[in-house]
């Protein structure tokens, strides 16, 4: 994976939920983290055949650090009253992975195209208020090898490192090796760092680019 110009961006930390009632109608906000469009699909699926007394089940989301991939669906609402002011939202609130569906069940009032925009796209931001939000950013992964009277001492200070994740700490017949993923910038200082801690000893050997969850907050 090569490295990004983009370094974090904002998701979701799993699923929530939401309900508003404007005259009458019931709107249910149903979010989910999700990576790919199947996994949306499937989680709308999901939604629908657990309510299929409800009328519509509109939908929207928005998926890829940069969040490339954007669909929605107004399934029998008036066209661009439902799904696309849900996208709106999701987009206003710059996150992305995250799939919307909203339920509606209809209260006998019609609400006219001005409050189904209104209704829809206040039910998807009930829905974001009552999750929480996840800062996602971009490490690169490396394998650091000590050997094994020193790999106590260089894993409590990585630990303890801003910006770098230990992910794992093997011990082998021939040292030590943790698994880290860093910030891509940090990567040379981390590289010093060990040497330091080892007299010049350690190896670090760079990986793949991933994407780690970090801060978590409430809206």
């Amino acid at each position: 994976m090569p490295l990004s110009s983009l370094r974090s961006y904002l998701t979701i930390a799993g699923r929530s939920s939401a309900e508003i009632e404007v005259r009458r109608s019931r709107f249910i906000c149903d979010l989910e983290r999700v990576e790919t469009e199947e996994a949306a699909r499937e989680f709308i699926e999901s939604v629908r055949s657990g309510s299929r007394d409800a009328r519509h089940h509109c939908t929207a989301f928005v998926l890829g650090p940069d969040g490339t991939i954007q669909r929605s669906n107004d399934d029998g609402e008036p066209s661009g009253t439902a799904g696309a002011p849900m996208l709106e939202v999701l987009r206003g609130r710059e996150v992305s992975d995250v799939v919307a569906v909203v339920t509606r069940w209809f209260g006998g009032v019609l609400l006219g195209t001005g409050g189904l925009i209104r209704a829809y796209g206040d039910a998807v931001g009930a829905g974001l208020d009552a999750a929480t939000l996840v800062t996602r950013e971009l490490r690169l992964q490396a394998t650091v090898d000590v050997g094994h009277a020193d790999g106590p001492r260089v894993e409590h200070a990585l630990r303890g490192r801003p910006g770098t994740d230990v992910l794992g700490v093997d011990y082998l017949t021939a040292g030590v090796r943790i698994q880290v993923a860093v910030d891509p910038d940090a990567l040379e200082a981390l590289t010093g760092a060990t040497a330091s801690l080892t007299s010049g000893a350690s190896r670090v050997t760079p990986g793949a680019a991933i994407w780690v969850d970090t801060d978590r907050h409430r809206p």
